[in-house]
């Protein structure tokens, strides 16, 4: 899966599971200042991403560093590659 239909999916989600604004979100938007993410939304957003990586987990830890919206990209794109 490339980088794009990853940011493409998470973008899907926060609209319709989080009522964010399409134009709100970018690469560049941060979870918690511009979308009005918490830490609750956070977790819901993770479960929601793994339906992009069937049979694997997520490490939580590595979402401890996530501040962006490309955060979130770099970190499900390893775990989206075979």
């Amino acid at each position: 899966m490339t980088k794009e239909a990853i940011f493409g999916k998470i973008k899907e989600t926060l609209i319709s599971v989080f009522e964010i604004e399409a134009g709100a979100i970018t690469p560049e938007a941060n979870l918690v200042t511009d979308l009005d993410l918490d830490s609750i939304d956070a977790v819901d957003l993770i479960v929601k991403m793994k339906e992009l990586i069937p049979g694997k987990n997520i490490n939580p830890d590595l979402f401890k560093t996530v501040k962006t919206v490309q955060d979130v990209v770099e970190v499900l794109y390893p775990l989206t590659q075979n």
